[in-house]
């Protein structure tokens, strides 16, 4: 059974679905409750200081980055809980049916994730900081550094896990089942990925060319879930980019802020940096998953149909 074929367990009936986008749609305001109740009552209240403050400029009003960066956090950690427990409780699937199509979660599969693209962010990073030093400013912090390897290493990954089970799993299956095939379920979920990241203040900055490399990550992460049949690899990746991401460099205009290790004070721009990952990383790393897993017939495993496997009917208890 390949993973789209894995979205036919438990229940489906379309309107559950729409029932999650508001269930996760309303939890993540919810999340976002405490630090917008804390960041009212740094400003006294003053509505009119709180929003121009803007989301961005919490720190300005006294927050502590890494208290701030947790609380930004709930708003996907809160949403990750809800949809676990609707999966189950709604659907009667199993989380894992959403991450993959084998008998269980790879981990090793998670972790090699993370490997690969550890290695690829770093050496990104850091021949960036070796081109141009006077870009960077050294911002060494031992207590705020380590409790933020802490926040980061802890949290970020569910940040990212709701987001890959929500885009790669849950409803790149859901559309898969209506529509039949894999490769309109791969573009749809992609862009809508990629146009999300409108609302974050890199846009402001960059313009909305930016967005090329946000649906470009949505189409590579896409795709590895749907040759490898499992959304293991996009997991790990995700996760280690934005945990390396947050430990390594922080500016005033991206959505993490953070005591990072260096400080990027160069005036933004929309360089060939910003696109090389999509041009050429992206397939540099898909080329390797492909010597590691042996990933054969592309073709059908991106354009295929996708077909009702015969023991669909069969609903697992759960273990209830």
């Amino acid at each position: 059974m390949n993973f789209f074929q894995t979205g036919y367990k438990g229940r489906n009936d379309w309107w559950m679905y729409i029932v999650m986008f508001f269930v996760i749609f309303f939890t993540s305001i919810l999340g976002q409750l405490p630090i917008t109740f804390l960041a009212l009552s740094k400003v006294g209240g003053d509505m009119q200081l709180f929003t121009e403050s803007g989301q961005n400029n919490f720190a300005d009003l006294g927050i502590d980055s890494n208290l701030y960066l947790f609380l930004i956090l709930l708003s996907f950690i809160v949403p990750l809980i809800f949809f676990i427990l609707i999966l189950k409780g709604m659907h009667k699937k199993k989380f894992s049916w959403v991450v993959t199509s084998r008998e269980k979660i790879d981990w090793k599969r998670v972790w090699y994730g993370v490997a690969i693209w550890g290695i690829v962010t770093i050496g990104f990073i850091g021949i960036d900081i070796f081109l141009a030093p006077e870009n960077y400013v050294w911002n060494f912090k031992p207590i705020p550094f380590f409790t933020l390897c802490l926040v980061s290493i802890l949290f970020i990954p569910l940040q990212t896990t709701l987001e890959e089970v929500l885009f790669r799993g849950y409803y790149m299956q859901g559309l898969a089942l209506w529509l039949k095939n894999r490769w309109a379920p791969l573009i749809i979920m992609s862009v809508v990925f990629g146009v999300l990241h409108i609302f974050n203040p890199e846009i402001d900055k960059l313009g909305y060319t930016i967005l090329v490399f946000y649906i470009g990550t949505g189409f590579f992460f896409g795709i590895t879930t749907l040759l490898d049949e499992g959304a293991e690899l996009a997991i790990g990746m995700h996760a280690v980019n934005n945990v390396l991401a947050a430990l390594f460099v922080t500016t005033d205009w991206t959505v993490f802020q953070t005591d990072a290790l260096y400080v990027d004070i160069s005036e933004p721009t929309l360089g060939i940096e910003m696109l090389l990952p999509v041009f050429v990383l992206y397939p540099i790393v898909l080329f390797i998953f492909t010597k590691k897993y042996g990933w054969t017939n592309w073709k059908d495993k991106l354009f295929g149909k996708v077909e009702e496997p015969v023991n669909s009917a069969v609903i697992d208890e759960l273990g209830s």
